[in-house]
């Protein structure tokens, strides 16, 4: 039996709507297969504005970024963070953060971000630098001459202890470098099945993924935190609220960190193995970004080499031009998160140029900057990596035109308004350190020639995997 759904029941000022003939699972396959494909076919046909039904929701996409501006403004009948506090406690396994049991619990934590922007970024992200240093020169002491490895495991490794020890502190035991690559471990298996986590399919379906995930959360009990040294001040502070709420199990406590490393690394993790992978691609972008790096050691009278602490300040890391461009340019090519909102009463979105858009309660509303990152009006051959895409006259380059008009947006790998990533300052700093350290220390190159491709299984989550890994290989520059 086939069902077809009639589009004429549509209100007045509502968009069209694209309903797909199976129930409730709508148009869910088809997106999910390439959403980025799908959603070009559909503004071909309906225009800038159009709703579509998947899986039992009702999604109105704006595709014309120079309304973005109108939908991230309206943050108070568009919200964002009961949907993610909603997903987000189911995923990680803590209880919802509402109002009547957790008083103002979301806001307290809200507040802590403050850790990660200002003066206080400084001190983390000086941790940070020491501890890639650290987790190099142990690599050094192991390459002799040309060592070869899988490039996607590298970046897994290295950012995940960086980012592991940064925020939560040392493991004091001998093993400490082992007892991280087993969460690790643990981490990568629960983070394959995090996209059928996200798309609410139940964990019960999703073999060990359950186990692991309650192993994971076990982890970060009081009992085990405790004997770490040498955390930061984010989780401190986050430890600190937790103990007020007498309603929040251990486990529970436990669950929020693990929730909080998954947000630090998640997505930083296959960004820092695209920003590499495309250097390695194109000898042009990583002679000049290497070049720079020297550049700034020589100007600052500072020795490359793993025996040699370096050290950057925020200004210096700002200055690099060069690094900053190309990693904004794989982060426009590799990342495709979608921006959800959620309508909160029936009301009229307005518009430039006079149009209206009637928004249902429990309506939601998405951008989707993959579009906008692809755009070959905005972006000339969209496709191509050009490492300096972001630079203009020897200085950072931020007005990018479409139809002759200038964007306020036009390059969002980290969210939008109310949605934005909090951790943004900090996943770029570490990025560009772990490319500082990486190309001042070593010679790198690719041992294998094979195309890397997106994955797609993530589309609409943040930044997406590679297909497959690739073999480089490194040694100690001379």
């Amino acid at each position: 039996v086939y069902f077809f759904f009639p589009v004429f029941n549509r209100k007045t000022g509502e968009p069209p709507l694209i309903n797909g003939w199976i129930p409730y699972l709508g148009k869910a396959l088809i997106f999910r297969k390439d959403a980025y494909k799908f959603l070009l076919d559909q503004q071909k046909k309906f225009g800038d504005i159009f709703t579509v039904h998947i899986a039992g929701r009702y999604i109105t996409f704006i595709m014309d970024p120079f309304q973005y501006v109108y939908v991230i403004r309206n943050s108070k009948q568009l919200e964002f963070h009961e949907f993610a506090n909603k997903m987000a406690s189911k995923t990680f396994d803590y209880p919802a953060l509402s109002r009547g049991k957790f008083p103002e619990l979301k806001e307290n934590l809200h507040r802590i971000y403050q850790y990660l922007q200002g003066k206080p970024l400084d001190i983390i992200s000086d941790h940070m630098m020491k501890n890639l240093q650290d987790i190099f020169e142990w690599k050094c002491s192991q390459a002799t001459d040309w060592e070869t490895e899988k490039m996607y495991k590298f970046c897994c490794s290295v950012m995940f202890e960086a980012s592991f020890v940064t925020l939560y502190g040392r493991v004091p035991a001998a093993d400490g470098h082992k007892v991280i690559s087993e969460i690790r471990d643990k981490f990568i298996k629960f983070d394959a099945s995090f996209p059928y986590l996200a798309a609410n399919i139940p964990i019960e379906l999703l073999g060990a993924t359950k186990k692991v995930r309650k192993e994971l959360i076990h982890h970060f009990l009081l009992q085990n935190m405790t004997k770490w040294l040498g955390g930061s001040k984010v989780v401190q502070a986050r430890q600190d609220i937790f103990e007020k709420y007498e309603l929040l199990g251990d486990y529970d406590k436990a669950a929020h960190h693990f929730a909080f490393l998954w947000a630090s690394v998640g997505n930083t993790i296959p960004a820092t193995f695209w920003a590499m992978y495309y250097l390695l691609r194109h000898p042009e972008a990583l002679a000049a970004v290497r070049d720079e790096i020297d550049h700034l050691l020589q100007s600052t009278g500072q020795k490359r080499g793993p025996t040699y602490n370096i050290h950057l300040t925020r200004e210096q890391l700002d200055n690099l031009v060069y690094l900053e461009s190309a990693l904004n340019e794989s982060l426009r090519m590799c990342s495709s998160s979608m921006n959800i909102r959620i309508s909160q009463e029936d009301f009229v979105l307005k518009l430039e140029g006079n149009q209206e858009v009637f928004l249902r309660k429990g309506d939601w509303i998405a951008l989707y900057p993959q579009i906008l990152h692809m755009d070959p009006e905005v972006y000339e051959d969209p496709k191509e990596y050009k490492f300096d895409r972001y630079i203009e006259n020897g200085k950072k380059k931020t007005t990018f035109y479409k139809a002759g008009r200038k964007l306020k947006y036009f390059l969002m790998p980290f969210g939008s308004g109310i949605s934005m990533c909090p951790g943004r300052f900090l996943a770029m700093n570490e990025m560009k350190m772990f490319l500082f350290i990486l190309l001042s220390h070593f010679d790198v190159e690719l041992a294998e020639n094979k195309a890397v491709r997106l994955d797609n299984s993530r589309m609409g989550l943040g930044i997406l995997l590679p297909d497959v890994d690739i073999a480089f290989r490194y040694r100690l520059r001379s």
